[in-house]
């Protein structure tokens, strides 16, 4: 029996979430909806715009975000990242243990400057991010921990890693001891602007094919080429033995790998759609993980997905994320 239901390895980033205005987004020249790549000296510039605007923070990072429900639903996972040793990384390694999740940051830190990420909430719910990778640029397989790839269930990873030579080469790494060992390989696409400038990175990480791919309907069609959600599909069955496609308020997509499922949304009033891919695929690997069919992991997701975006914030708070699994008991 396995040890660890997931094990994920993704970026490290210390979340500031602000809320702001669309002009906001205009004076700084920054597109919206969408994750931008800045540098220290950047990100500076919108943290001074913004330094009379309250805000919150709290650890963060896709694959991050997906361990951590993972972790709140009940189930067990390991996240190996790579962290400054400075106060945000400290801060990042005490949230991980606090919520129950394993990770390779126990060893010794490097200086330099933990990843940040400046999220930018509109009032229509949706989010812009602006990231500084600091330290996180430069993981490597030398994060890996092997002997917990080996005894994990499933091996999980992010899109973002594409952007950084040698996180996409451990990205590459550990995909390949997760096939050798017989454990079942997942992966998000992340981001259009991952797909949109870093297509064929992408197509190295996923290589000879995974066993479950998550995006949402931008991304599997800019991945097929195609604003045809059709050719998104079939394009996809070319790369995944499975995949989710979510599709915001209209649900998600499911290819169980022998029939295409609907997954129905639960309607409610959005806040803030941060974290909500990552939420659906930590719900849903949790739901793989425990032995259900695609089909209820998929209503899970869904479910959880649409608790987190009533409220500020990328994670919900394990009491909530119990809460919603208990109507799946």
């Amino acid at each position: 029996m396995a040890k660890y239901d997931i094990y994920g390895i993704g970026n490290a980033l210390v979340d500031m979430e602000f809320e702001v205005d669309p002009n906001d987004l205009g004076i700084l020249g920054i597109d919206k909806g969408v994750m931008t790549l800045v540098d220290e000296q950047q990100q500076a510039a919108i943290m001074d715009h913004l330094r009379d605007r309250r805000h919150q923070r709290g650890s963060g990072g896709s694959a991050a975000n997906s361990v951590i429900a993972l972790g709140q639903f009940g189930g067990t996972g390991f996240y190996s990242c790579k962290v400054a040793d400075d106060e945000l990384g400290h801060f990042y390694m005490q949230d991980l243990v606090e919520g129950g999740i394993d990770t390779n940051l126990h060893t010794k830190k490097e200086a330099g400057d933990t990843g940040r990420c400046v999220v930018l909430v509109t009032p229509d719910s949706d989010r812009t991010m602006c990231t500084f990778l600091g330290i996180t640029q430069g993981l490597s397989t030398d994060e890996l921990v092997e002997d917990a790839l080996r005894d994990s269930r499933w091996f999980y990873t992010e899109g973002y890693l594409v952007t950084s030579d040698s996180a996409r080469e451990a990205a590459k790494a550990a995909k390949q001891l997760a096939d050798e060992a017989g454990v079942k390989t997942a992966l998000s696409l992340s981001d259009p602007n991952m797909v949109k400038f870093f297509k064929d990175g992408l197509l190295e990480m996923i290589g000879s094919g995974v066993d479950l791919l998550f995006a949402n309907e931008f991304e599997a069609m800019g991945m097929a080429g195609s604003e045809d959600l059709g050719d998104a599909v079939a394009y996809l069955k070319t790369l995944s033995r499975s995949f989710a496609i979510t599709r915001g308020p209209q649900g998600a997509l499911v290819w169980d790998g022998a029939q295409m499922l609907e997954i129905a949304p639960v309607p409610v009033e959005a806040v803030d759609t941060l974290g909500a891919g990552d939420m659906f695929a930590g719900a849903f690997l949790y739901g793989l993980s425990q032995g259900w069919d695609h089909q209820r992991a998929g209503d899970l997701a869904s479910a959880a997905a649409a608790r987190l975006v009533t409220s500020l914030g990328p994670r919900l708070t394990t009491e909530q994320t119990q809460a919603v699994l208990r109507d799946f008991a």
